[in-house]
């Protein structure tokens, strides 16, 4: 068996630093590689929603886009405002 000389000194540089042999260090590294590929196979499936809406910007979003404006600066808008009516939310407590 080979193993990468860089990391072979890794690996004895860590068993070194916490007082661990470095057949113990590996047989753990194994274990917890064979354990997470093991997790990984019982974890159930999981399914990702998808959007049916067509791809792109919202409507007045790219019309803004198409008259010039830049994205970052539609964002920063966006923002402002959403700024402006949580302190209108706010002040009507």
């Amino acid at each position: 068996m080979r193993i990468d000389e860089a990391l072979l000194n890794e690996a004895k540089a860590y068993a070194a630093r916490n007082g661990r042999s470095l057949t113990s260090v590996m047989e753990d590294a194994l274990r917890q590689l064979l354990n997470r590929s093991t997790e990984a196979a019982e974890r159930p499936r999981v399914e990702l929603v998808t959007s049916t809406a067509p791809a792109g910007f919202q409507p007045w979003v790219q019309e803004r886009l198409d008259a010039g404006e830049k994205l970052e600066h539609i964002v920063y808008d966006l923002d402002d405002e959403e700024r402006i009516l949580k302190e209108a939310r706010d002040a009507a407590r």
